[in-house]
């Protein structure tokens, strides 16, 4: 028996999201599918994030165990032979036995675009969140740098969430605008149920001046959900990577 490490990236639009449900097709449920008959066995994958519906992945984290004398590199390449267009493999490798990837310490990064601009762009609209009024990005960064560090993001997560903790660490939080796109990238050592779309919601009631970029602070301390913006749309959002400690990989 091997433990096999999958880096995954996926275009989410046409998914409910990682997790397998009842409701409709997941990531999860293709991945299990394709690997079950590649390798022979009945195969469940271990996910590190379970994103929405509609949110996307550069870099998402599973594993897997296994008796398939398929060298564990190589089962990328013939795994991608059977997956949908809108999902593929990274990159596969043998980890210890005991690398989980959701209990393993990690720093997760997100990104969120926005698309800025009088009208929408045709080929942005499935990984972008439109907004036709102007954004004041300085005023955003403001706003961010009270999100930066450890604290209690009630706040900031959703109803449904069941958490012994909601105090998280936000590493980074960077805002940048190339032309009429604006990027908000965001680094942490984990994130709450919708916490980063809920994060962007604020951060855009402060760039269309209904908050200023104090309040954040206000909305941090209050540890009440309905203090902060509102959710923002998924196909703004991307997972973009998961690092490990080398260690916690090690055979």
């Amino acid at each position: 028996m091997k433990r096999v490490r999958l880096i995954i990236s996926y275009d989410g639009t046409n998914y409910c999201g990682w997790q397998i449900q009842i409701n409709g097709i997941t990531v999860e449920e293709v991945i299990n599918r394709e690997l079950s008959s590649l390798l022979g066995e009945d195969v469940a994958v271990i996910g590190a994030s379970r994103t929405d519906s509609g949110v996307h992945a550069v870099g998402n984290v599973a594993v897997f165990d296994t008796e398939t004398k398929i060298p564990a590199e190589k089962i990328s390449f013939a795994l991608n032979q059977r997956l949908p267009d809108d999902i593929r493999i990274q990159k596969s490798e043998e980890v210890s036995e005991d690398f989980h990837p959701r209990y393993c310490d990690s720093t997760k990064t997100y990104e969120y675009k926005i698309l800025n601009r009088k009208f929408p762009d045709p080929l942005n609209r499935l990984y972008t969140h439109f907004v036709y009024m102007p954004l004041d990005v300085q005023k955003m960064k403001e706003a961010a740098e009270y999100i930066v560090g450890e604290h209690d993001f009630a706040s900031f997560c959703s109803s449904g969430s069941q958490v012994k903790t909601t105090t998280r660490t936000v590493y980074n939080l960077d805002i940048t605008k190339d032309d009429d796109i604006i990027k908000i990238k965001i680094s942490g050592n984990g994130f709450l149920y919708n916490m980063v779309r809920i994060i962007v919601g604020t951060l855009l009631k402060v760039g269309l001046g209904i908050y200023p970029p104090e309040h954040v602070k206000e909305i941090i301390e209050a540890k009440d959900r309905y203090t902060a913006g509102p959710k923002a749309p998924a196909k703004g959002l991307t997972l973009v990577g998961i690092e490990y400690e080398k260690n916690s990989l090690t055979r």
